[in-house]
């Protein structure tokens, strides 16, 4: 175990949280782009409008995804855990 191999697990885990995240975010982001276009185009500017379209968009996206996301977790630790054996000397 030698310090490259924990800096290659977090590489790895950082990468996953990024790829996992990513896509939610991203929803999340287009949705709030597009609502502040809608509101600065009508002059609307309550500050609720906001928050009910992104949690719909990021549960719906969560809901989607929720597969792929576990089947990526699940990769990632299946592998963390077959390379114990390895380390014990």
């Amino acid at each position: 175990m030698t310090q490259t191999y924990f800096i290659n697990v977090a590489q790895g885990a950082l990468i996953l949280v990024l790829t996992l995240a990513g896509p939610v975010l991203i929803a999340a982001l287009l949705v709030g782009l597009v609502i502040g276009i809608l509101q600065a185009a009508t002059q609307i500017q309550e500050q609720t409008l906001t928050f009910v379209p992104k949690i719909i968009v990021v549960f719906l996206a969560l809901i989607l995804l929720g597969p792929w996301f576990l089947n990526r977790l699940m990769s990632f630790t299946v592998n963390l855990y077959s390379q114990i054996p390895g380390m014990v000397r």
